[in-house]
């Protein structure tokens, strides 16, 4: 399986020439890793305001900046980079903590508690569908986390017995957010996503991911795939690590794009992220997510990441969840779905463009070298660690 070449007008948004897209790619000529902003279908170098994406972003009036700055190097067109002649893209953060918010959507908190119920069982799961569906997915449409109503909920619910330590983070007052990557090792668009090969039952999780400077601004969004192994969380929740942390697990990108004009975090609330599935074996599955579904803000997920209890002196990006939990049957009636190798994954919203990934095994997927100690290696033999960002 090798993944095909795209092109730029595929990924980039649909009004690309009005955004404020900015990015990373691994430039050849230079050996290294570049912040870029895409302009005209060219990237331009920006390592003459940041060495790094963690820096470039904590420019006051960055977006203002960028859509008046002219003389900027120009690296090459975007599809050099997509097609290996210049170099390659990468995920479109460098330094940043890569955080997630989970159980944000009232439909995937359902299949969190069909997870937990049938401890890890795919086989099990559409029999606890059938049960709780009625119940819980009435009991959650349109809930608020964290307010009266969703208080009322949870007693309802307790004396039920169908109280989920999802629920609680699902509806209740505290937000669940985990870390789902390390800094620099995030794959993007173009890349294979990993499965860890113990796993038969996992799923893509199509979200916006915000981009968060170290103060807490929110300067702009971008896609991501925060891949998910249901069989291991659902065996048990200490496991989320090995459920979501491994190689090429985390796919951002293709770049961020930065809040400017008419592009604002309320026009992000009303987007709808899209995902395409489609396997070798004829196997094609969509589905889609509406922000507005969302059951906490953005801004409230952001105070609960970064606040005075909890700092990110290099940033952070956040993955705010997904209300897609895919059901299809694939491997047999009642089995739902699950990836296999070679599947093409599609994440996309006419606003951020389109993430293109791959699906492999974790240990097949190119092993992940290039930590913050070598991006510091290669800046200074570049002679760029003087810019201070």
């Amino acid at each position: 399986m090798q993944p095909e070449h795209l092109q730029s007008a595929y990924i980039l948004p649909v009004n690309a020439s009005e955004a404020i897209l900015v990015g990373r790619v691994w430039v050849n000529a230079v050996g290294g890793p570049c912040p870029v902003l895409v302009r005209d279908g060219m990237l331009l170098d920006l390592t003459g305001l940041a060495a790094t994406a963690s820096g470039l972003f904590e420019i006051d009036d960055l977006a203002a900046h960028l859509a008046t700055s002219e003389d900027l190097p120009v690296l090459g067109s975007v599809d050099a980079f997509l097609s290996g002649e210049a170099g390659r893209l990468l995920a479109p953060i460098d330094l940043q903590a890569v955080k997630a918010a989970g159980v944000t959507f009232a439909d995937s908190m359902l299949e969190r508690v069909i997870e937990e119920q049938a401890k890890g069982d795919s086989g099990r799961a559409q029999a606890i569908r059938e049960k709780l569906a009625p119940v819980l997915g009435d009991s959650l449409r349109g809930l608020v986390a964290g307010s009266e109503q969703a208080a009322k909920v949870k007693a309802l619910l307790q004396d039920m017995g169908l109280w989920s330590q999802y629920l609680e983070v699902g509806i209740g007052p505290d937000a669940e957010i985990f870390t789902k990557a390390q800094p620099m090792s995030s794959v993007t668009c173009g890349d294979k996503v990993g499965i860890h090969p113990i796993s038969q039952w996992n799923n893509p999780e199509p979200e916006i991911v915000l981009a968060v400077r170290s103060d807490g601004t929110i300067i702009g969004a971008t896609l991501g795939n925060d891949v998910n192994l249901r069989d291991v969380e659902g065996r048990s929740a200490l496991l989320l690590g090995k459920a979501k942390d491994n190689n090429a697990s985390c796919s951002i990108g293709p770049f961020v794009r930065l809040f400017h004009g008419d592009f604002t975090l309320d026009v992000l609330r009303r987007v709808r992220v899209s995902l395409l599935v489609r396997g070798e074996d004829g196997f094609e599955m969509t589905g889609e997510s509406a922000m507005e579904a969302i059951s906490r803000t953005p801004e409230n997920l952001v105070s609960q990441l970064r606040n005075r209890n909890h700092q990110y002196p290099d940033g952070a990006v956040l993955f705010l969840g997904t209300m897609f939990a895919p059901v299809k049957d694939r491997r047999g009636a009642g089995l739902g779905f699950t990836h296999e190798v070679g599947d093409r994954v599609e994440i996309s919203t006419p606003e951020l463009g389109r993430l293109v990934n791959w699906v492999d095994r974790t240990d097949a997927c190119a092993e992940w070298t290039f930590g913050t100690r070598a991006l510091f290696d290669n800046l200074a033999r570049r002679g760029l660690l003087a810019t201070g960002h």
